[in-house]
């Protein structure tokens, strides 16, 4: 039981100097605890146990470990549990000891070793510095040859980049300036580089030193002026062996004339010498659909001659007008794919060939030429290539126009040029030479037209002296009037280019309606009021009626109405005058309308009665004695109006006649065997209304 005991490990348990106090030495005796006076041991005991908290972490951990021991608490238990936890502290304390022995001795190699290194070291700086001692002048060197091959390698690069910037090869100036080259894109290329360079030289003009740059800016612009040259004339063969028949430019031509755009003075040529070439083309082709044979007199058996339709003069200049327009919208439409598709590369190119000139740099500062416009020399090129077949057309047409002796269809004949000429400023521009020149055709027609109206005017001056008997409208205004009538409906078929067409259309009023009625007019003066004004107003009515449906002439229609009412104005006067000279009454009126006051004095008793009877006789047949005066006016309507404002005016005087009597009979103061006024006239106005109406 005993050593079981003594095996326990009591390490875990706190050594106090409480518990300690009361166990025994280990030599057996007890220790004998020094008190404080007046204190006795049990005192001492209690107070130390007292002394001890519960709640100390350390005691509570000692007391669990005595119980997990299940230590009896005697004497001979205290007395070997403390000695052997002196035995296990003495045991502790050798291992640590024994340890701490190791340690030296580790340490003591650690230092032997460490001497041996610094040994080491010391012997292999001395060495190094040696070393480098010897070293140092051939490093030197080698350093400066590494930066010497450095340098060296930094001008390779740039003489390489330089010469790959500004040198061409021998096989790009090849390419570029030598005819037997291909013009391809590799041409294209070298011309680009060639380009690049020489703007690029300027900067090398910036240095101190400009050998280097000049030599470079005139052997480049050597080497690009010979690649224009070679452009220009691959230019002008590839427009010997193009279809003109079909001008449709491929791509590389496209791309030709763009670069060549940037020497303007080489573009125009070749646009000069291809629109000589398009010119005799079109010229022959018009010549073939003239007389369907060429000029060697080849027939072409495809082809129906317009000239076949000579005899018909609208419809041969309306054909040759067609074969001119299609050939122009072909033209157009063939040449529209440079000018317009690449018109705003040509207007880079020709803006900085022009800023290249020499003139130009040397030019006055206020000297500002216009832009390149890609729309007009589009419309130029068409117009000079259709030039040719313009004047063959001007021959023929003046032919035309020269042999046409009617005058309906030397109109139509102008209309149809006026179309056209119409229809070509809208497709090649107002300026252009096929404009004006198909305008000079129709101010040709027109003065074709009114010199043909005025010669018919001239063989009508003998119709002008005698009116119809019937006072209708004279043949030869009639006659005028169906012409006027047929060019109306033309004009109003046609397509014009005025916004105000009744102004544009009183010119041909001026000339084929205007003499008719002028002489219509003068033959009206020669005759009597009544007669006259009834003749010019059946002129007018049958003018009016011929002009009223088109709405280019209202204007010139509302001034015939005016003169229409006029003349009827003169014609109510006239029946009117024949209301009082057949009623009797003229002589009586004229007494009342001098006399201001109207008094009853101013008549006369004896008049009033031969007056009366006149009146009597005159009204059962006024009226229709009064239509029969109108009876050559064509207008029924309008002689009956006439008719009744006449009899309107003539009661209206009557009955101030009445008036008069009325107040002549009451301020009567004679006898009543005198019965007045009214006795011998007897008439009333309401009587006159009825008779009248």
């Amino acid at each position: 039981m005993a050593s079981t005991d003594r095996s326990w490990s009591l390490k875990g348990l706190p050594l106090r100097e409480n518990l300690s106090s009361g166990l025994l030495h280990l030599d057996g005796h007890p220790q004998t605890p020094s008190t404080p006076r007046g204190l006795t041991p049990l005192t001492s005991k209690v107070a130390s146990v007292l002394s001890t908290t519960h709640s100390d972490t350390e005691f509570r951990d000692a007391l669990t470990l005595l119980d997990e021991r299940k230590i009896q608490n005697d004497a001979e238990t205290r007395r070997r549990v403390r000695l052997d936890l002196q035995k296990e502290v003495i045991d502790s304390n050798g291992e640590v000891i024994a340890e701490f022995g190791r340690v030296a001795e580790q340490l003591r190699r650690i230092k032997t070793t460490i001497d041996k290194l610094n040994n080491g070291y010391e012997d292999m700086k001395s060495q190094v510095v040696e070393a480098h001692r010897q070293t140092l002048p051939a490093l030197s060197e080698a350093s400066s040859l590494l930066e010497q091959r450095r340098q060296i390698e930094i001008k390779q690069e740039l003489l390489g980049a330089f010469r790959q910037h500004f040198v061409m090869t021998d096989n790009e100036v090849a390419v570029l300036t030598q005819t037997a080259e291909p013009v391809d894109g590799r041409f294209f290329d070298a011309l680009s580089k060639a380009k690049k360079i020489s703007k690029d030289c300027e900067i090398l003009l910036g240095f101190e030193k400009q050998t280097l740059g000049l030599e470079l800016m005139e052997q480049t612009s050597k080497n690009i002026n010979l690649g224009f040259q070679k452009l220009y004339k691959w230019i002008q063969r590839e427009f010997k062996t193009l279809n003109l028949e079909n001008p449709q430019m491929n791509s590389s031509i496209r791309r030709a004339l763009r670069v060549l755009a940037e020497r303007p003075s080489l573009f125009q040529n070749c646009l000069d010498f291809f629109s000589e070439a398009r010119e005799r083309i079109l010229s022959d082709s018009f010549y073939v659909a003239l007389t369907g044979t060429s000029q060697l007199g080849t027939e072409d058996q495809s082809v129906k001659p317009i000239d076949m339709l000579a005899h018909d003069p609208l419809r041969y200049v309306g054909d040759m007008l067609a074969w001119i327009h299609s050939a122009t919208v072909s033209e157009r439409e063939a040449l529209e794919v440079l000018f317009v598709a690449e018109g705003e590369e040509l207007a880079k190119g020709f803006k900085s060939g022009r800023d290249a000139e020499i003139w130009r740099l040397i030019a006055e500062d206020d000297e500002v030429e216009a832009d390149f416009n890609a729309l007009k020399a589009l419309n130029d090129l068409v117009d000079r290539d259709i030039s040719g077949a313009a004047r063959v057309l001007r021959q023929r047409m003046e032919q035309v126009i020269q042999a046409n002796e009617d005058t309906i269809p030397a109109y139509k004949l102008a209309n149809l040029v006026n179309f056209y000429r119409i229809t070509f400023q809208k497709t090649l521009g107002p300026s252009s030479n096929l404009v004006e020149l198909i305008g000079g055709l129709e101010t040709e027609a027109l003065r074709q037209f009114r010199a043909l109206i005025r010669d018919h005017i001239a063989t009508l001056q003998g119709e002008f002296q005698h009116a119809p008997l019937d006072l209708g409208p004279p043949p030869f205004l009639q006659e005028s009037l169906k012409q006027l009538n047929a060019i109306c409906k033309t004009y109003d078929a046609s397509l014009s280019a005025s916004e105000d067409r009744e102004s544009e259309f009183e010119n041909v009023l001026a000339e084929a309606f205007e003499p008719f009625m002028a002489g219509c007019e003068n033959m009206a003066k020669n005759m009597n009021t009544q007669n006259g004004a009834i003749f010019l107003i059946n002129c007018i009515s049958s003018a009016v009626s011929s002009l009223e449906p088109f709405e280019f002439t209202q204007r010139r229609t509302r001034k015939l109405r005016e003169k229409s009412d006029e003349a009827a104005k003169g014609l109510v006067t006239s029946q009117y005058h024949f209301f009082r000279r057949g009623s009797g009454l003229d002589a009586i009126f004229s007494k009342l309308e001098e006399d201001d006051e109207k008094s009853a004095s101013l008549l006369d008793e004896k008049a009033l009665s031969q007056a009366s009877q006149t009146l009597d006789d005159f009204l059962p047949s006024a009226l229709m004695d009064a239509m029969d005066n109108l009876k050559h006016l064509q207008d029924s309507k309008l002689a009956r109006e006439v008719t009744e404002e006449a009899a309107e005016q003539f009661c209206n005087d009557f009955e101030q006649l009445e008036e008069v009597i009325t107040e002549g009979d009451n301020d009567s103061v004679d006898s009543e065997e005198e019965e007045g006024f009214r006795s011998v006239f007897p008439r009333t106005t309401a009587e006159i209304r009825v008779l009248l109406s």
